[in-house]
């Protein structure tokens, strides 16, 4: 059913409460998410990105329902992404005659995904495309936030920039705005989503922002595409995104390790103890690499200034949780974060080079030469631990 946001703009979206794996397996959605379509009627009336595939026909219904489906005069794909455009096969199906307003790259990303060639108006930052009785899309191409074909549409008139995935979040809400949901909940999810998706991307993001502030457009809402809608304290997300966009960190440090019969993990507590001695004030948080969420212990890697990885010999290798968590890393291209080494090992130790290895290519400066022992550690091995971790500590600002 439509939901009114203003007189003029409806969300006609889906709230997914089941949903608890993202991007295939990738990302983990403890609260769910929502798949945020707009409907904006002037003189004309646009539709404002899709649902993904498996709401569909759920989507079109409720199109129909409403009697807007036949009403509708504009398309516009501001992300190709199929949890964004996963409803258009059908939608153009029912209206094949109608225009997508999109970036080359989203004509390209659209017919790689569903190989039609529907009619596409190609659109450039500035343009615009009036719907009458005073409401105009302005255009925004913003790539790689976080795809080529990602593009902004700012609403004049009633003053709404669709941001698509930029501000939003995995969370469902059938109350839909910012100031209506539990704050903490809010701002970590946010603050997860950007750390799992937006961080490679974070001098775009800056350089994104400026650019739109600059316009000096009048803003009243940014409706992303997932999560709630900010209409109120808009500019507290806007400044949590330059923030987080700017090398973030948090006065923390995070010693990740997986174990095999708890050596690594008996080193792992020792290292953080070492840690917290040298560094009283300093949050220091030992996780494990397979018992916790890769997303949220990657959301605390993005708040550290260190991130000291453990994890026993294996097979001349390491555990794949760890070979896990380094590709992420990689992945994510952090910026300015130190990183350590350290893990036990039976009779050929390769782990620990190889953890230093996966930090340097993950560009981390590495704090301190790593450090391995053989077998379990005893009291005086523990004590180099926590030697280990108090050298490391003392590296940081």
């Amino acid at each position: 059913m439509l939901k009114k946001i203003t007189d003029r703009v409806s969300y006609v979206g889906k709230i997914d409460w089941e949903l608890r794996r993202f991007h295939g397996d990738e990302y983990s959605t403890h609260h769910g998410s929502s798949y945020n379509s707009y409907l904006v009627r002037g003189g004309k009336t646009a539709l404002i990105d899709t649902v993904w595939a498996p709401f569909a026909g759920e989507f079109m219904e409720n199109l129909a329902c409403e009697g807007v489906l036949e009403k509708i005069d504009y398309v516009i794909s501001n992300h190709a992404e199929p949890d964004h455009s996963g409803a258009m096969p059908l939608l153009m199906k029912a209206r094949p005659e109608l225009p997508v307003y999109c970036t080359a790259n989203g004509v390209k990303t659209l017919k790689g995904m569903y190989h039609q060639d529907w009619n596409f108006q190609v659109v450039k930052t500035g343009d615009t495309l009036d719907l009458g009785e005073g409401l105009t899309l302005t255009f925004v191409e913003a790539p790689m936030l976080h795809w080529p074909d990602t593009m902004f549409s700012y609403l004049s008139g009633e003053n709404i920039l669709f941001s698509n995935d930029a501000f939003g979040q995995h969370l469902a809400s059938e109350t839909l705005y910012n100031d209506t949901v539990d704050q903490c909940e809010l701002f970590q999810e946010a603050l997860k989503y950007y750390a799992n998706i937006l961080t490679p991307f974070s001098k775009l993001v800056t350089k994104k922002i400026n650019d739109v502030l600059a316009l000096n457009l009048p803003l009243s809402l940014i409706c992303p595409s997932h999560g709630v809608i900010w209409r109120k304290d808009l500019t507290s997300i806007v400044e949590a995104y330059l923030k987080w966009a700017d090398d973030y960190q948090e006065d923390q440090a995070v010693v990740v390790y997986d174990t095999m019969w708890n050596a690594t993990r008996r080193m792992a507590e020792a290292v953080a103890q070492g840690m917290r001695e040298e560094r009283p004030g300093m949050t220091v948080k030992c996780l494990s690499a397979s018992k916790c969420d890769v997303n949220d212990l990657i959301t605390e890697v993005f708040k550290s200034k260190a991130v000291v990885v453990g994890s026993p010999t294996f097979n001349k290798g390491i555990l794949r949780s760890i070979a896990a968590v380094l590709e992420e890393m990689r992945g994510l291209a952090f910026k300015k974060k130190k990183g350590a080494a350290f893990g036990a090992y039976g009779w050929s130790g390769e782990s620990v080079k190889m953890i230093e290895a996966g930090l340097a290519e993950a560009g981390f400066e590495l704090a301190a030469s790593g450090l391995k022992m053989l077998w379990n550690p005893d009291n005086g091995g523990l004590e180099q631990c926590r030697e280990f971790g108090r050298s490391v500590a003392a590296t940081l600002s």
